[in-house]
Formats: structure tokens, C-alpha cells, sequence
């Protein structure tokens, strides 16, 4: 285990992290982040399958996998740029 000051430093890095991801998941559309949210269990820890989400939504599950898919690499794109600024 790390130093007091080593554990705060990490804290506040992880806090940030948090933050550019939630600022880059609002940035895409209400479907995509809610197809996120369920996937993940974001915010409280209840994940879904694809096929669960799916059934919520009325579409197939190969459309729920191209949704999260674009919606992932959105995320990683945006984040790259980012950390070029």
C-alpha cells in the first residue's frame, strides 16, 4: 500500500478519469449513452446483456452491438483528441 500522500494523489487522478468520461459519454447521442449505461451498470451496477437491451428497445441484439460499438469508439476517439490539446 502507498503513502498517504500517494493515495490521495491516485484518488484525485481517478476522479479526473471519471470526469473526462463523463463529460465525453454526454457528448454522445440519448441512445448510444443509454445503451452504454445499461451495458456497464452505470450508475448503479446493474448490467444488461445486449440481448436484455435489446428486448428494451424492440431491435435486435447485432443492432445493440453496432450501437455500443460506435458509441465505444466515439468515446476513444474523442478521449485521444483530448489528450493531444
Amino acid at each position: 500500500m502507498g503513502t498517504a500522500p500517494d493515495v490521495v494523489a491516485e484518488a484525485v487522478e481517478t476522479q479526473c478519469e471519471h470526469e473526462r468520461l463523463n463529460k465525453q459519454i454526454n457528448r454522445l447521442s440519448s441512445r448510444e449513452k443509454w445503451v452504454l449505461e445499461m451495458r456497464f451498470g452505470m450508475p448503479n451496477g446493474n448490467r444488461k446483456t445486449q440481448r436484455d437491451i435489446a428486448r428494451m428497445l424492440g431491435i435486435s441484439r447485432s443492432y445493440v452491438s453496432r450501437i455500443e460499438k460506435k458509441a465505444i469508439g466515439k468515446l476513444g476517439k474523442s478521449l485521444s483528441a483530448e489528450d493531444l490539446r
